[in-house]
């Protein structure tokens, strides 16, 4: 499966922060939102600033606008570009949103972890 660079350009950009479980989802089928997520998981409140400021500047850099939400939740927070959806999680809030089971039978691609 293909991910547009936009997509790849902010996994690669969180998961060089250090962001857990990098996961770029193809949600085309079945989203009117969106047509892709990024997903990733923050250590802290810090982490997840990082994460959101990471992403950002990924998609600054392709010219490409976006809004972020949620900027004061500790288990949420929502980068809107569109079509490509980023969403920061805290370990607490991965687990209560569950999107991997919502739409976990879409395709998708888990990044490596960085040690």
């Amino acid at each position: 499966m293909e991910y547009s660079k936009q997509a790849d350009s902010v996994a690669k950009a969180v998961s060089d922060k250090r962001g857990n479980d990098v996961t770029i989802m193809d949600v085309r089928e079945g989203s009117t939102i969106a047509e892709e997520f990024v997903v990733v998981t923050a250590n802290s409140d810090v982490h997840m600033k990082t994460l959101c400021e990471a992403a950002s500047d990924a998609l600054e850099d392709l010219g490409v606008s976006h809004t972020v939400e949620g900027q004061t939740s500790s288990m949420w927070r929502l980068i809107d570009a569109g079509y490509l959806l980023v969403h920061v999680f805290s370990s607490r809030g991965r687990e209560f949103y569950d999107l991997e089971r919502i739409w976990g039978d879409h395709p998708h691609i888990k990044l490596e972890n960085k040690d």
